[in-house]
């Protein structure tokens, strides 16, 4: 699909706010994936339908849960997390696009996953770290994914889930998964 026949496809989906923020997110995933050698097309075209799902009605998202093969243990976490892997699966049946590499980067886009490809990282992190967004640790995140997108992903997951516990939330298990593989890998500790 075209960049703007998608975002074109995806405005009126998202808010004002929303919308801006998918093109920052297209905008950030460009700049590591030139970084990176990931197909920067692919990955801009990720990042502005990212968000595609994010304000469907609950019911909506839920019964996408129900009658597809997504994990049903979604729906015992907070609903923010269903855009993603609901996107993923709408963005082949409303808009014909069947290519699994991009619907793996939307799928995981909230929560991370083991094993992550860099193409899965990239959208990720530009998710997290793009300019618009402004919280602590979001800078130290973003000084290391020039360099490293395992780490910095690593930081990522690690913020999200301090985020998360702090405040006394579930963390979905594919968050923790995702923490645990990188720490495995030796991308744990302080940077």
């Amino acid at each position: 699909m075209d960049i703007e026949l998608a975002k074109e496809k995806v405005k009126p989906h998202l808010t004002k706010e929303r919308y801006e923020h998918s093109l920052r997110v297209a905008e950030t995933a460009k700049m590591l994936a030139d970084r990176s050698g990931e197909d920067v097309r692919k990955l801009e075209l990720a990042g502005v339908l990212h968000d595609y799902a994010k304000y469907r009605p609950q019911e909506e998202l839920a019964r996408w849960i129900k009658s597809s093969t997504l994990p049903k243990d979604l729906l015992a976490f907070h609903h923010e997390l269903w855009h993603g892997p609901v996107g993923a699966l709408l963005i082949e049946k409303e808009l014909g696009i069947k290519d699994k590499v991009i619907q793996g980067a939307i799928r995981y886009h909230t929560t991370g996953a083991a094993n992550m490809n860099k193409f899965e990282m990239i959208i990720f992190l530009a998710d997290y770290i793009e300019p618009g967004r402004s919280f602590p640790g979001v800078n130290e995140v973003r000084k290391v994914a020039e360099n490293n997108l395992q780490q910095a992903c690593w930081m990522a997951l690690s913020n999200t889930i301090h985020f998360l516990v702090g405040k006394g939330a579930t963390v979905y298990p594919d968050t923790f998964y995702a923490y645990n593989y990188l720490t495995r890998l030796g991308y744990g500790g302080i940077v």
